[in-house]
């Protein structure tokens, strides 16, 4: 990739600095006739770059604009997960993926409303502090206005150093207020600890059952489910509901393995590329067959996704809530020569049933609207929880079924 960097860093340049971005973006074919197209478009790119030179009023800040058309060429593909990173913003989004960050507390994403939703503020975090809450809508940070496709600039803005604050503008959306509120808050960056998983035993009239919430597939995830999931087998739970809303994804390992502790030997998802190559991915014949099912809701995403899934398409376990948020592509790093990288859509999750998740989601078996806008599923208040109810009503039905 290193190769290709400096192919396009130098056809950038012999073409026109501020226009590369369209030609590469909508020419990447090798045949012949898209040779000579090619060549056309190079001639009048630069054509017109010389007619910036001789014509432009004002200084031209050559970077500025040779990044610009590199971003240009990668946003007008298409896909909101393949982005050009300058070597700032890329030294960045790699320290973001390694850890050495200090954030507010919160996880986010690219909301229906095309707007960055904040899914989840984390218990004891600077974001709870303020008064941040599940369902707010980041307008702004640091004065500056960002949509729903610019989430991982957005993260990156709102990390840095221990100790140092970030203003933010966010909108509320409420029953009493549908067009929303604006507010303004300033929260403190520091060393957020997140829980990924949580559990909790409840007795309903002599039937144990086990709830138990992934937040996030991170590295420590696998860990903390294999004691949580533990912990709840000891307490003797016949049934467990496992909730994977509001679960933006994460790391597939841990996707695959949680996967293979409740499926017995088969496909648990499938990624194909460009050039029809097909992985699959399977769980081994060894696993616990516990009842179990299911929720997930707008905000489950990628692992999220495959793991209900794989669960669905496997028949073993009911799926509740509401169709999850569509996103089944694969992304790899391509860092370059000069500091600057990419992230590239490289292939795309099925199902083991062949079923696409990009831009569709994950259906569920049993469609439950949250009733409750206001629900926060970090205090679990199942008695305000529609979903979970129903989840559970269909567990000792589960229960009832295997005794």
């Amino acid at each position: 990739m290193k190769r290709l960097g400096k192919f396009i860093l130098s056809l950038c340049l012999v073409a026109g600095i501020g226009f590369a971005g369209f030609m590469l973006g909508t020419n990447m074919d090798t045949g012949s006739g898209s040779s000579s197209r090619s060549n056309q478009l190079i001639s009048d790119m630069a054509s017109l770059k010389e007619l910036l030179d001789r014509n432009f009023l004002f200084d031209v800040d050559e970077e500025k604009l040779y990044e610009g058309s590199l971003k240009g060429m990668f946003a007008n593909l298409g896909d909101p997960y393949t982005a050009y990173y300058p070597k700032e913003e890329f030294a960045k989004l790699i320290e973001n993926l390694d850890g050495r960050y200090k954030g507010i507390g919160i996880s986010m994403s690219n909301s229906k409303e095309g707007l960055i939703k904040v899914i989840q503020v984390f218990d004891g975090s600077p974001a709870q502090e303020v008064g941040l809450k599940s369902g707010d809508f980041i307008k702004s940070i640091e004065g500056k206005e960002f949509a729903g496709n610019q989430l991982e600039e957005a993260v990156a803005l709102i990390r840095g150093k221990d100790g140092s604050k970030v203003n933010m503008k966010i909108l509320r959306v409420s029953e009493d207020n549908p067009k929303g509120e604006e507010i303004d808050v300033e929260v403190e960056r520091r060393d957020v600890k997140v829980d990924t998983v949580k559990s909790q035993t409840l007795n309903l009239k002599g039937i144990k059952v086990g709830y138990l919430r992934l937040t996030a597939f991170d590295d420590v995830t696998w860990e903390d489910f294999k004691d949580q999931y533990a912990k709840l087998k000891n307490e003797g739970v016949q049934g467990l509901v496992l909730d994977l809303r509001n679960n933006p994804g994460g790391a597939l390992d841990v996707c695959l393995n949680i996967a293979d502790t409740f499926l017995d030997e088969g496909v648990v998802v499938t990624t194909e590329d460009k050039d029809g190559n097909v992985v699959s991915e399977k769980s081994d014949a060894e696993y616990d067959d516990i009842p179990m099912v299911a929720l997930i809701n707008e905000n489950s995403a990628s692992a999220s996704e495959i793991l209900a899934g794989a669960l669905k398409d496997r028949g073993r376990a009911k799926i509740v809530g509401e169709k999850s948020f569509g996103k089944g592509v694969v992304q790899k790093i391509f860092p370059l020569d000069n500091g600057a990288g990419a992230k590239i859509t490289i292939s795309e999750y099925k199902t083991p049933n062949g079923e696409k998740i990009n831009k569709v989601g994950v259906k569920p078996d049993i469609v439950v609207e949250n009733k409750n806008p206001d629900l926060d599923l970090n205090e679990n208040d199942f008695t305000k929880d529609s979903q979970f109810l129903k989840a559970l009503t269909e567990l000792i039905k589960e229960i009832g079924n295997k005794n």
